[in-house]
């Protein structure tokens, strides 16, 4: 699935959205071995710290997009400095769909509030979500419309029993019938902190992954 020599994407979580640029130079078992990673911004050698989360993407020889977590395990001295990172296998890879962000069809609760009193708060539950907006299951007699921008506060519990309080300001996009009582309410999340983004692409991925294990991932 990954060879010697493909090209990695590397995104740390963290505050500062960053993406580091490096080559597969060697594969043992669990372990992948790195040349030292070139942040795409600066085009300066990254230094990782042993221990650093970090997010993969590499493109496979098929042109699909693969997504993992991984971590760095170590320095090695060899013909050139390398950097060992863990490496999931098969069975953690996530295939990701070539747009900005992944949309999951997972079910959270979400409790809804205007930000000029135009309705009154109410509690619902998303038809999927992305580190980039949702869609969001409400009555017909919706009170929300295009262009609309609301506070959404999501709850979302991970594999590990954790549960995060996402606060984050929507814009209303488009509202469409979902059947006779309900209709489908496409947001956008604006004015995301970084820190928020990367909780919703790793929930997104945690979610995804946990679909693979259970065979249901499409």
């Amino acid at each position: 699935m990954i060879n010697i020599g493909d090209v990695l994407i590397l995104e740390p979580y963290s505050d500062k959205v960053e993406k580091y640029k490096c080559k597969l130079t060697e594969k043992e078992g669990s372990k992948l071995y790195i040349d030292y990673p070139i942040n795409l911004d600066t085009g300066r050698t990254v230094f990782l710290i042993d221990g650093t989360q970090l997010k993969g993407t590499f493109v496979a020889g098929d042109g699909s997009v693969y997504l993992f977590e991984c971590e760095v395990l170590s320095k090695v001295k060899a013909k050139i400095p390398m950097i060992i990172l863990s490496y999931p296998g098969f069975e953690g890879l996530i295939k990701i769909q070539r747009r900005q962000f992944v949309r999951i069809e997972t079910a959270v609760d979400v409790a809804v509030q205007s930000n000029h009193d135009e309705f009154p708060p109410f509690v619902t539950i998303t038809d999927d979500i992305s580190a980039g907006g949702a869609a969001i299951i409400c009555k017909k007699q919706t009170p929300l419309k295009s262009n609309m921008v609301i506070n959404s506060w999501f709850v979302l519990p991970k594999q590990n029993g954790e549960t995060y309080y996402l606060k984050l300001k929507s814009k209303v996009v488009r509202v469409a019938e979902m059947n006779e009582s309900q209709s489908i309410v496409s947001v956008q999340f604006i004015d995301m902190t970084p820190n928020d983004r990367q909780l919703l692409l790793r929930f997104c991925f945690d979610r995804q992954l946990a679909l693979k294990k259970k065979g249901l991932e499409i």
